[in-house]
């Protein structure tokens, strides 16, 4: 029997604490008590977890009094503000934002593929990976296992669930008045999403990559420990509710075979193979909405670089790309 902790969770009302909850609940997650934190205008509002009601705290620098794991679920602003406070107060803090990731004193973990690096939290904070680049390690990091990595060429398809609340809203916005001939409103994206598809995922930087993009590059390499692992990505976003896909050319250093490639997640944890082009059956955002596993399809010799395999890779971003690998990692501690 694991020893239950105090367990709290920052950013309780929104749509990933929501998902951490879940993900406690149906992972029985062993919780002697269970604190709920978000901002002031939130505090006394009351959720309900395995028929208790909780009531919501606010979420203050003195809140973490007894906590033993501090899940947040907020901004990065909020983390950077926090953290170090939950951390202070003797919580091990599993940050969901990207305000410590490349911290070289706080470990990025994806669970299914560096777990033993819990162990180096010396700030006594642990990162969680962006979504988008979890979802790719979940499909790439076998394949490294049996042809070692080189290079990673990547295109993603990312819901607007990323954006949060807001992001879905609008999508449903556009969608209903281009139906009925009312007015499209663009306020989270730069142009509208329904029936399109919008180039850019975060703020673009001076080499006019944006910032979604580069976390791809130094979030794989600080995970697998290749610092010279060559990583360009393309992320868009798509005017799909739920659930990323990533196309993908990996580079290896030894030459890999497709049926091999294939059969290397017949027992690996998190991930499954979805592969038949024959019978047309490969991996839709839709097969792992509210799932755990992520799928991979579309797996195929690249014909412009050598010893390089194309694949489809698709997996729930709130929960596995978020919610569910922060849980994993509690697991883990």
């Amino acid at each position: 029997m694991k020893e239950a902790k105090h367990i709290a969770i920052v950013g309780a009302t929104g749509a990933v604490g929501e998902e951490m909850l879940a993900c406690l609940d149906q992972r029985n997650f062993p919780i002697s008590e269970l604190t709920l934190l978000a901002s002031a205008r939130s505090a006394g509002k009351k959720i309900t977890f395995q028929g208790k009601e909780i009531i919501i705290k606010e979420l203050t620098h003195e809140a973490f009094e007894g906590v033993e794991i501090a899940l947040f679920a907020a901004g990065g602003g909020i983390s950077e503000t926090f953290a170090p406070s939950a951390a202070k107060a003797g919580a091990i803090v599993i940050d969901n934002s990207s305000a410590f990731r490349m911290d070289d004193e706080v470990p990025l973990i994806v669970p299914e593929i560096n777990p033993e690096a819990a162990k180096d939290a010396v700030k006594g904070i642990i990162a969680n990976p962006n979504c988008t680049t979890i979802i790719s390690l979940m499909a790439l990091y076998p394949l490294h296992k049996k042809y070692g990595l080189k290079s990673i060429i990547a295109s993603s398809y990312q819901a607007v669930s990323g954006s949060g609340a807001a992001g879905i809203a609008e999508l449903k916005q556009q969608c209903e008045a281009l139906a009925n001939g009312g007015e499209v409103v663009s306020d989270v994206y730069p142009t509208q999403i329904a029936f399109n598809v919008i180039p850019q995922v975060d703020a673009f930087q001076p080499d006019n990559y944006t910032k979604e993009e580069l976390k791809m590059l130094n979030e794989a390499r600080k995970i697998l420990k290749l610092p010279e692992l060559k990583v360009t990505c393309t992320c868009v976003r798509v005017p799909v509710y739920r659930s990323h896909s990533v196309s993908i050319t990996a580079g290896f250093e030894t030459t890999p075979n497709v049926e091999d490639a294939r059969a290397v997640y017949a027992d690996y944890p998190g991930v499954d193979a979805k592969d038949d082009p024959s019978q047309n059956i490969f991996p839709t955002p839709l097969d792992t909405t509210l799932k755990d596993n992520c799928l991979v399809g579309r797996i195929r010799e690249d014909k412009v670089l050598d010893d390089a395999l194309a694949l489809w890779v698709v997996g729930d971003q709130v929960r596995k790309g978020a919610a569910l690998n922060a849980v994993q990692i509690a697991e883990i501690l």
